[in-house]
């Protein structure tokens, strides 16, 4: 990951990390410019999903699966094998 130093753009070093909630973090960085040497926070915030997780869909699978009845189980098995 890049951080650009807000006063000169220069390319900045990120020193250590505080994480306030599993998607925010804040990045204490200081500027490679020895002439600028700012020093500042970013924040780094998840924003949203592209893709689902491969974990995820699995898993969602997986318990949509068994929640069925075990007839309705190997009709859904039988449809994905010939539909896949």
């Amino acid at each position: 990951m890049r951080v650009k130093c807000e006063t000169c753009g220069h390319k900045a070093n990120i020193n250590s990390r505080n994480e306030i909630d599993p998607k925010v973090v804040d990045l204490y960085c200081t500027c490679s410019n020895p002439e600028c040497g700012h020093y500042f926070v970013v924040k780094l915030i998840f924003s949203h999903s592209i893709a689902p997780s491969r974990r995820h869909a699995r898993q969602t699978a997986f318990n949509f699966l068994r929640s069925l009845a075990p007839e309705e189980q190997q009709t859904f098995l039988n449809q994905a094998r010939v539909d896949g």
